[in-house]
């Protein structure tokens, strides 16, 4: 696909452009209306076609709930293995559209690699995900960033409670907030951040958890941030693993968008994710 669709796909989702906007700037690259609403279903996420666990797996406990945040309850969404020990707790923070089908059936994903996998909404202070996805967007872009910092240490306070290791795992605006998160003061043991922005280069002296960093190499909005980031992680000596994906966009793991979508990536990463995970909160 011309990466200029994907490139302004991607200043929809994160800018946000409004619907209207971007429906005509994509009929002007489509070169008319016909064509730019045949790329809709490409561009846009398909959860039911990309479920990978189903959410009545027998293998796995899943459940729903509320932990105590910041100023009020967040909701989330648990699995775990039925059978067996978890090799520890994982926090999956979700994408600029909240906790959707598609970081629900990430989170079983998890589970079934042996983890107790919590994922929670963190739109819970604005109501919770609704199901419009525009509106997810702009209710993330509402949310106060120290109190979602705030709720996400909640969270592995919540997930430590067990007696396990926990660490976090991000994806795109979670993955900025999961490398927040590892600068923040938590029993956090480990971080995984997909595409997401670096935290500030002034709060890496404060990181104490090991880092595994995914980054897409046609993802130009992200990694014009990264080398900065990694040259503060290597001068103040922070344990970290970095990889680049060539050739891939940013949102490469997210299997419910086939214009980004990655299948050689995201197993290659999730595989670095799974084992990484084992070796830090075993």
């Amino acid at each position: 696909m011309d990466q200029r669709i994907i490139d302004l796909y991607d200043e929809y989702t994160h800018a946000p452009l409004d619907r209207r906007t971007f429906l005509d700037r994509l009929t002007r690259l489509a070169g008319g209306t016909a064509a730019a609403f045949a790329l809709l279903p490409v561009l846009e996420n398909d959860y039911a076609k990309a479920q990978q666990v189903a959410e009545d797996d027998e293998r796995l406990a899943t459940a729903t709930g509320e932990f105590p945040g910041a100023t009020a309850p967040v909701i989330f969404y648990e699995a775990a293995p039925k059978t067996g020990a978890a090799t520890g707790s994982v926090i999956v923070i979700h994408e600029n559209r909240g906790l959707n089908p598609h970081i629900r059936d990430v989170t079983r994903r998890l589970a079934l690699e042996g983890f107790r996998a919590v994922a929670p909404d963190f739109l819970s202070p604005l109501g919770g995900t609704p199901a419009d996805e525009d509106k997810a967007r702009e209710m993330i872009g509402a949310l106060d960033a120290g109190q979602t910092l705030a709720n996400a240490v909640k969270a592995v306070e919540f997930a430590a409670a067990t007696g396990m290791k926990v660490g976090a795992v991000g994806f795109c605006w979670g993955g900025g907030l999961s490398g927040r998160l590892a600068t923040a003061k938590s029993p956090l043991a480990a971080a995984v951040v997909y595409y997401g922005m670096p935290p500030a280069n002034e709060a890496v002296a404060a990181i104490e958890a090991p880092l595994l960093l995914h980054y897409a190499g046609q993802d130009t909005r992200i990694n014009a941030a990264v080398p900065a980031f990694e040259a503060a992680l290597k001068a103040a000596g922070k344990t970290y693993e970095s990889h680049t994906y060539e050739g891939v966009q940013h949102a490469f793991n997210n299997d419910s968008n086939a214009a980004r979508y990655d299948a050689t990536a995201a197993v290659l990463a999730w595989g670095r994710t799974v084992a990484f995970l084992r070796a830090t909160l075993a």
